[in-house]
């Protein structure tokens, strides 16, 4: 496999780190982006020339002309949520049809898993994660337990239709017994879902062929994350994570491309923290400058609406992502935020009974024995929005930023300073590799 045509986008935090805008920018230089994990559950949101794109499943590179976006065998698919953003996508004008390619091997959330999700997170007693309720979680338990129904199956009619009767009868009986939750009903689910099934077909194919097809045509493939480092199944603060492989690991098993054809890991990391739902957050600022955060930043869930916990950059758990992913280069989002603060606190180190540690918890009641170690940036008190070139920020912006990049151990390739498209800045080194993994698509592209 040629490697050198390949890069992995992940989040080295907990999510929500602006991967959307990062996989755009950066998809002009790709022809294919392909997302690997996740569901419905995680929005990215993309605006260009002022107009705003919320995307759940949808990569967001088919928002570049000549660019295609495939849904790889690790994502959960809820069908309906896909026609709905497939149908929004078109009104805007942007060319779905032909661009958009959905993995047979993909599974299927159908409503009984929103009905198990919802039901098990609002029970007395249990431990709250602070999920969406969108069936993420109940349909990767499903493909564990090899009962899931996936995408070539919701093709197979007949087959469609035995599975929803035999699994709302079980599911029926476990959320009545376990939650005393309301049936449903199984005639009009395969009714809506053998509709959703027909519209879903012309972009269903076998999408690991298709990407390893256009690598060995010399095509350059974007692999998308959703979520963040730390909510990493494996990897995360377990239990309060999501139920997938968010981390770069993820691309290859997600997608059925090989982990020798992944070139390089570019993480993407806000210039401070944030985290939605329950779980370890180690330096949250629980205070006025939070606040401030959450207001600058507009820290609220481009899916949910829900308002982000926020707080200081955490070098040890950016070190840690580094380590899992394999970051090569890191993208600083969200710059502009920090503006207006006269001194910006950033975590160095953890200290547990007063012994400094570099080790990450394995138990999410293991951070609440972390006492954090800050030390304290001048600020710039000045705006950086929409600056674009490195020498032109603040001489204090700059001074964080190579801060930043000497501790954490991956070198910063790009810095956003708003969320438009042209408000980004790039290192000549990583603009020149960008521009490399460009040029086999111009060839590929040639010969069609």
């Amino acid at each position: 496999m040629n490697k050198g045509k390949t890069a992995v986008i992940i989040g080295a935090q907990w999510g929500d780190e602006g991967k959307g805008k990062i996989v755009d920018v950066l998809s002009e230089n790709f022809s294919m982006v392909a997302r690997y994990a996740g569901g419905h559950n995680a929005g990215h949101t993309v605006i260009i020339n002022g107009k705003k794109f919320i995307l759940q499943l949808v990569p967001s590179g088919v928002l570049r002309p000549g660019c295609r976006g495939v849904i790889g065998n690790g994502v959960v698919l809820d069908p309906v949520a896909l026609l709905k953003e497939i149908a929004n996508l078109r009104a805007a004008g942007v060319t779905i049809d032909g661009n958009l390619f959905v993995s047979n091997r993909a599974q299927v959330i159908l409503p009984y898993h929103r009905m198990i999700e919802l039901a098990a997170e609002n029970a007395p007693g249990r431990v709250k994660i602070g999920t969406t309720s969108r069936g993420i979680g109940p349909a990767y338990e499903d493909k564990m337990g090899r009962r899931g129904l996936r995408v070539a199956d919701l093709l197979d009619l007949e087959l469609l239709k035995t599975h929803i009767e035999n699994a709302v009868h079980e599911k029926n009986m476990i959320a009545h017994a376990l939650f005393n939750s309301e049936p449903l009903d199984a005639d009009k689910m395969y009714k809506e879902y053998a509709d959703a099934s027909a519209q879903i077909a012309p972009f269903v194919c076998d999408t690991a062929a298709l990407l390893n097809q256009a690598l060995a045509g010399g095509e350059s493939v974007m692999f998308e994350g959703a979520q963040g480092t730390m909510l990493d199944i494996d990897h995360g603060t377990y239990p309060f994570v999501t139920s997938s492989s968010s981390t770069s690991g993820g691309a290859a098993t997600g997608t059925g491309v090989a982990p020798t054809a992944i070139s390089t890991v570019i993480g993407v990391t806000k210039a401070y923290c944030t985290r939605v739902g329950g779980g370890p957050f180690p330096t949250e600022a629980l205070d006025a400058l939070g606040d401030q955060l959450r207001a600058r930043g507009n820290e609220f869930g481009a899916v949910t609406g829900r308002p982000r916990r926020c707080g200081w950059l955490d070098l040890p758990l950016l070190r840690y992502a580094g380590m899992i992913n394999g970051i090569s280069w890191l993208v600083v989002t969200k710059l502009d935020v920090l503006d207006e603060l006269a001194e910006i606190p950033i975590c160095v180190g953890y200290k547990i009974n007063g012994k400094k540690t570099a080790e990450i918890p394995a138990q999410a009641s293991g951070y609440d024995q972390i006492e954090c170690v800050y030390k304290k940036m001048p600020g710039w008190r000045t705006s950086t929005q929409g600056i674009t070139q490195m020498e032109k920020l603040p001489k204090a912006a700059r001074e964080y930023l190579a801060f930043v990049e000497k501790e954490s151990g991956a070198r910063i390739g790009m810095v956003s300073t708003g969320p438009g498209r042209e408000q980004t800045m790039f290192v000549d080194e990583f603009s020149a590799g960008l521009r490399a993994l460009a040029e086999p698509r111009t060839r590929a592209q040639a010969r069609i």
